[in-house]
């Protein structure tokens, strides 16, 4: 999977809106101001920085090798995966879906209720 691949799944989320933030070269996804994805290289691999919940956090860390806390962000609730590494595409979609619906879970009643999510 490329970045290119994911950013265009990511913008297809209800209210994503992208930026980049050029201290770290990334860029951002968010819904509402909440952030869901960074899509950046890392050791000049893709990569997504993703959030979960503590304990998918730690269990995805240990059982792949490119799934790592991030660098940039909190490191219990966000991790970094390799977009072209041993993870499935499916299971990286997936991951960036859970991510969307915790920041979603984060906004406003009113603005998720405009989303219809």
């Amino acid at each position: 999977m490329t970045n290119s691949e994911l950013l265009e799944y990511c913008m297809k989320k209800p209210g994503a809106e992208q930026s980049v933030h050029s201290d770290w070269k990334a860029t951002q996804i968010k819904v509402g101001d909440v952030l869901f994805a960074m899509v950046h290289a890392e050791n000049q691999r893709p990569a997504v920085s993703l959030k979960a919940t503590p304990d998918l956090a730690e269990l995805l860390r240990q059982q792949h090798q490119d799934v790592f806390p991030s660098a940039h962000l909190n490191k219990t609730h966000w991790s970094t995966l390799y977009l072209d590494g041993s993870l499935p595409g499916s299971q990286i979609y997936y991951l960036v879906d859970a991510s969307y619906q915790q920041a979603v879970t984060l906004l406003p009643e009113q603005v998720r209720q405009q989303l219809s999510v």
